[in-house]
């Protein structure tokens, strides 16, 4: 480690603070449908919109109407691009002459974008044409993305309010989410890329001649707009193959800390949010410190074990840190911290090969998706995640002392923390079964590139990427097949909806509760004492759940290498 890269580190934490507040306070007055400075522009749209939909800013909705109108809007979008998909043939925008998706890659594909997973078993420049990556993929980054924002602002008008039969109403929310947040922003993060080098054209490819005389063929296309969307909103699915590690996608320096801004900066921003809404910032920041203490923490370990490199590497008497599968222009300060932010968030966009990190490098985007990717998280998702170990860690102060758990003066009772459980548990579900079964079944261990716990990460990484909605991948696994098309789609299925339906329950819930004046015996929930004690409970369910396939897989992997053993 040096102290160009942790400056470089505490550069973009301390930028990523900065912009939390100001952020913050523009949400808020979004969603409490207070007047903005985009009000004479987007309001005539807006109301527009509400009129063709059938609904007004006025009517509010019962949690189970609200998750209904979620349910359905997603199943609308998840048909509409997978018939896109396999319609592409005959479509127009397709100067590459692309042939229609299989169909088992088009169910991942269309589960994959429409959960906010963006988990791609193709290359996107060799597979979906002009039109699916902005009428399919493109739309469904944004609306994925203003759910998980919707579900985040119903569930802390739970905390909000009192003796309340409803939560909002998801038509709206989803509504100011996309038009009034990642639009305009999407819209400046464009130009700023476009500026920068990315191409931003529906012009055909560009065939080129090399050095030594052969024929290449340069991927163009609208890439600017999707990768503004793609980070902003933590969807991650590259344009290109080689995602944030291609040139076109992430040119410089300059556009890498611009991305990574993006793909914390809403997610952090809602932690105000939340302090604002329920009329105490200091228990927003709260969250937020909790939050980078995990950050952080995951930083100096992936960062630790990515310069101090490969044992096996430093036996033949090479010295330095690991830079296999990493861009110069990045180095391993930039690449670490990337993968420890996208796997925080539920972005997944890459600009190294995971697959070629250290063991316990790669360890540590592991251990943040298998915690729930509470540590900032997807926009919304993560938040309203965190808000479900928020709940656990109250309980435990609860048993601890003898009274009734309360936060924010609402009673937590057995329905929340079941629901709350539910949540949690739906995750390792997803991830470890699926695992258990492929790393028996013949057909899913011929897709994996290496042998021994290294091959076992590859499987666990992935159903652990399907499942918490991230995406990225170890490269070493080829995932385009049947068996790992259908499942991953599923776990990404479950790894959404079975957490999203308990958050509104929870929401519902809430909303209808009485708020309890703070007594003496109160346990304050802003400070120092309670930051500590969420961190524990995150650690430690994570932990419980996790550690034995973790032994199996990256430390196991160390240990080896340590003792100059390959796989």
């Amino acid at each position: 480690m040096t102290l160009n890269g942790w400056i470089q580190i505490l550069l973009y934490c301390g930028i990523l603070v900065l912009l939390v507040k100001p952020l913050g306070f523009y949400m808020h007055r979004v969603f409490n449908g207070d007047r903005t400075p985009l009000s004479p522009i987007l309001g005539p749209l807006e109301r527009g919109l509400y009129r063709i939909c059938g609904t007004s800013e006025r009517e509010e909705q019962h949690w189970t109407t609200y998750a209904v109108a979620l349910l359905l809007f997603n199943l609308a979008g998840f048909l509409v691009l997978y018939v896109l998909q396999r319609l592409q043939g005959s479509l127009p925008y397709n100067p590459a002459g692309m042939s229609a998706v299989d169909p088992a890659l088009a169910f991942n594909t269309a589960a994959s974008f429409m959960t906010n997973t963006n988990w791609q078993n193709y290359g996107g420049e060799s597979t979906m044409s002009y039109l699916v990556q902005m009428a399919g993929l493109t739309v469904q980054n944004f609306v994925s993305a203003a759910t998980g924002i919707a579900i985040a602002i119903a569930l802390i008008r739970g905390f909000a309010r009192a003796s309340g039969r409803s939560i909002g109403n998801f038509w709206v929310d989803i509504t100011r989410a996309t038009l009034y947040v990642l639009l305009p922003l999407c819209v400046v993060l464009a130009l700023v890329y476009v500026w920068l080098g990315m191409p931003q054209t529906l012009g055909p490819y560009v065939d080129a001649t090399t050095l030594e005389g052969a024929k290449q063929t340069i991927a163009l296309g609208p890439v600017a707009s999707q990768v503004a969307i793609k980070m902003l909103g933590t969807n991650g699915g590259g344009f290109f193959n080689a995602n944030a590690a291609h040139p076109f996608e992430n040119p410089d320096a300059v556009s890498n800390l611009i991305q990574m801004l993006s793909i914390f900066v809403v997610g952090a921003a809602l932690t105000n949010v939340f302090g604002r809404m329920v009329g105490n910032q200091r228990q927003g920041w709260a969250i937020l410190a909790s939050m980078g203490v995990l950050f952080i923490v995951g930083v100096a370990v992936c960062y630790w074990a990515e310069a101090a490199g490969n044992p096996l590497v430093h036996a033949l008497g090479i010295d330095g840190g690991n830079m296999e599968g990493k861009e110069t222009r990045f180095g391993i300060a930039l690449s670490a911290l990337f993968a420890v932010i996208t796997t925080a968030a539920s972005c997944g966009a890459v600009n190294a090969m995971h697959d070629s990190f250290t063991a316990l490098g790669g360890m540590v985007p592991l251990i943040n998706m298998q915690l729930g990717e509470v540590i900032v998280g997807g926009v919304g998702a993560g938040f309203y995640g965190m808000l479900m170990f928020i709940l656990i860690a109250v309980f435990v102060a609860g048993l601890m002392v003898g009274r009734t758990p309360e936060y924010l003066g609402k009673k937590i009772e057995a329905k929340e923390v079941k629901m709350a459980m539910l949540a949690i548990l739906c995750l390792p579900l997803a991830m470890l079964i699926f695992t258990a079964i492929a790393v028996v079944l013949p057909s899913a261990v011929a897709s994996i590139a290496n042998g021994g716990p290294h091959g076992f990460s590859e499987i666990l990484y992935a159903y652990t990427s399907a499942a918490a909605n991230n995406g990225s991948a170890f490269g070493g696994l080829s995932g385009n097949t049947p068996w790992y098309n259908i499942t991953l789609g599923i776990g990404m299925l479950m790894g959404r909806f079975l957490v999203i339906i308990p958050a509104l329950a929870i929401a519902g819930a809430l909303a209808a509760k009485k708020t309890v004046p703070a007594s003496a015996g109160t346990f304050p929930t802003d400070g120092p004492l309670f930051v500590g004690l969420l961190v524990g409970v995150i650690v430690i369910v994570g932990g419980l759940t996790f550690f034995p396939a973790l032994a199996v897989g990256p430390v196991v992997e160390h240990l080896a290498m340590i003792h100059g053993q390959t796989f």
